[in-house]
């Protein structure tokens, strides 16, 4: 194994691990601020859960990650190496600001960046970047109407039931907060898996091939990062945005596994903290739409808004430190 393969594996880690410390707390905020579960009991859950994730549901993101956003021809060293760096670099900045940070646009930012610096435009995949792109920005938008319809319909239907239903809405939760889980650890499990197989086949130039280990090595550094993080952005998307109740957290749930289900069999990277937030925010606005805190909300966008530009720039800049470097 060479040195350069080891700087990538470490980054990709640490990559990871800011994605669980970052994002993955997003998972059960609002089962633990709707008290359908205690925190560590919650945390345990959705621990177990993201474990299990990069296991099933296919490659497909993997896929997406590996080979479809730019051409075999540009996976080198130096653009692999920037892009990671340029993503951690980002992130580690937001969680240190304590802003929801989607590290799926980091590192497409930062990989898409670097490509450019050092291939031109004709190293990246249109088909590919157009696709992904599409699927960041529906996604937060289908997490919203999706949770809205759900909250509204439950709201309708809760006339007909004893209030004794918050009680099957906090069941529900569970078991959707599971999938969740599963659907998160899923997708960007699989995103790590794929720039291990970029790592591998920029430094050894053998062909794209996701190891058997990369499932492994995905969830340990989620699961790490999600363990010692998640409490924070808990605090941000459960509470702060506005007040959650059993039905709230039953609709954002629903509407999450929904969405983040869906784009991981289509091979969609997503980032799964925008569509948990968006889904929160639908889930709130369907009851009285000034009851949310949209300036939290705002808050968010804004640091969603500047993640793709601010990492590819970090891609270009560190590819073009790299390239002058022998690795």
């Amino acid at each position: 194994m060479t040195a350069s393969l080891v700087l990538i594996l470490l980054l990709t880690f640490a990559f990871g691990y800011l994605n669980g410390l970052n994002s993955a707390g997003s998972v059960i905020a609002t089962v633990i601020s709707s008290r359908a579960l205690r925190p560590n009991v919650a945390l345990a859950l959705a621990l177990a859960c993201m474990c299990i994730g990069p296991f099933v549901l296919g490659i497909a993101v993997a896929g997406t990650i590996g080979s479809g956003l730019i051409n075999l021809s540009a996976v080198t060293t130096p653009v692999v190496l920037a892009a990671l760096a340029g993503a951690v670099g980002w992130i580690g900045l937001a969680a240190a600001l304590r802003l929801p940070c989607s590290t799926t646009q980091a590192f497409i930012g930062s990989l898409l960046g670097a490509a450019w610096a050092g291939f031109g435009v004709q190293a990246i995949v249109a088909p590919g970047v157009a696709k992904t792109l599409l699927a960041l920005f529906l996604s937060p938008l289908l997490g919203i109407a999706v949770g809205y319809v759900i909250v509204k319909a439950c709201r309708q239907l809760g006339t007909l039931v004893p209030p004794s239903v918050n009680g099957w809405f906090k069941a529900g939760q569970v078991v959707l907060s599971s999938l969740v889980a599963i659907s998160f650890g899923s997708n960007d499990g699989q995103k790590l898996m794929g720039i291990v197989a970029l790592g591998m086949m920029a430094t050894t130039r053998s062909s794209f091939a996701i190891p058997y280990w990369a499932a492994w090595f995905a969830a340990l550094a989620l699961a790490a990062g999600t363990f010692l993080g998640s409490r924070r952005v808990v605090n941000t998307l459960g509470s702060r945005l506005y007040n959650v109740q059993p039905i709230h957290g039953f609709g954002a749930q629903t509407a999450s596994c929904v969405v983040m289900l869906s784009s991981s069999l289509l091979g969609s990277p997503i980032s799964g903290s925008q569509v948990i937030a968006s889904a929160i925010v639908g889930a709130g606005s369907a009851e009285r739409v000034h009851k949310v805190r949209w300036g939290i909300f705002r808050q968010i966008m804004n640091a969603w808004v500047l993640t793709l530009p601010v990492s590819a720039l970090a891609g270009v800049i560190l590819y073009e430190i790299l390239s002058r470097i022998a690795l």
